[in-house]
């Protein structure tokens, strides 16, 4: 049975990740599924955005449009919620919001560590040391890993950015320690939630909603995904992965 680790970059756009000159991006490419032209859901905000990753709707099914939590009138399982009981699950983060991804109490391992206390170079890194040695004492068979470094550096000094794209440089030095310290045991899940523009997002323009993906592992066929692609096929591909049942509101295809 496959693990899987899902690696989010908050806020990294397709262009930033060809041009932060990371030495392990293009190594990385030639050995996964990839599309670097994937579609975001809008308003390309981070709540709405990981709402629907989670959970394979839209805003208009689960109900929201910014950055404040509310409960959704009708009920669709999230990722955590149709692994919850049958495989053992995890989430690393530095965005306190994020907690709202699944219903409390049903994580089996959790490590929160606040950008606005720790700073988001600080606690984007300390993020990535507490998913480590979780995914190597632990071994939970789905890990959910967020860095929020670049989209916090993209709203102080803008997206593209010289600052912008060493956070972007620094947080995908992380998700390689990660790669490459769980090879042949996880596949990867590697996106961003949303681009940016200016010191923003929020707009439906290419800048703000198309986003990278790159899922990697021994069994993953190396090649650019061609079919449209979008966030909500995420929930579909991670369920799938772990031989588990989508559950039947998503509107997302598993993408292998």
């Amino acid at each position: 049975m496959n693990k899987v680790n899902l690696i989010l970059i908050d806020g990294m756009r397709p262009d930033a990740l060809m041009l932060c000159k990371n030495p392990y991006l293009q190594r990385l490419l030639s050995a996964s599924a990839f599309t670097l032209k994937a579609k975001t859901v809008y308003p390309p905000v981070t709540l709405p955005c990981h709402m629907s990753l989670f959970h394979s709707v839209g805003p208009d099914r689960h109900g929201i449009t910014d950055n404040i939590y509310s409960p959704m009138a009708r009920p669709v399982n999230g990722i955590i919620e149709q692994l919850h009981g049958t495989r053992t699950t995890a989430m690393c983060y530095n965005w306190g919001e994020l907690r709202d991804l699944c219903r409390p109490g049903i994580v089996d391992f959790s490590f929160y560590l606040s950008m606005s206390t720790y700073g988001a170079e600080q606690s984007t890194r300390e993020v990535c040391e507490a998913a480590e040695k979780l995914l190597v004492s632990k071994a939970p068979d789905f890990c959910f890993t967020y860095f929020g470094w670049p989209d916090e550096q993209g709203h102080e000094t803008g997206w593209m950015s010289a600052e912008y794209l060493q956070a972007v440089e620094g947080s995908m030095s992380l998700a390689e320690r990660l790669i490459e310290k769980t090879k042949g045991k996880y596949v990867t899940i590697l996106l961003a939630d949303h681009g940016g523009h200016g010191r923003t997002h929020g707009a439906l323009i290419d800048e703000d909603m198309t986003i990278p993906l790159i899922i990697h592992g021994d069994e993953i066929e190396p090649r650019e995904l061609g079919q449209p692609v979008s966030i909500l096929d995420i929930a579909p591909t991670v369920v799938r992965l772990l031989g588990c049942e989508t559950a039947k509101e998503w509107e997302g295809t598993p993408l292998v």
